[in-house]
């Protein structure tokens, strides 16, 4: 008798509801709320010397440091 090895996968699960509704919109909503706070934040104390360079500079660190803890969601 021959016998056949048939792999048998387990069908993947759909996420829960929460993984797919509520955590995007609150990830997306504390990456927002992040990138404005610091922008604003950075523009408050605007010295003469440092001209535009300071807000894009707050801005691309803002940007960065929301990709890098919510990029998994």
């Amino acid at each position: 008798k021959e016998t056949m090895d048939i792999d048998i996968e387990p069908k993947p699960s759909r996420p829960h509801w929460y993984e797919r509704y509520v955590q995007p919109c609150v990830a997306e909503l504390l990456g927002s709320t992040l990138f404005i706070f610091i922008g604003c934040l950075s523009v408050v104390e605007d010295t003469m010397g440092t001209g535009r360079l300071q807000p894009a500079l707050a801005h691309g660190l803002a940007l960065g440091l929301t990709i890098a803890i919510l990029g998994d969601i």
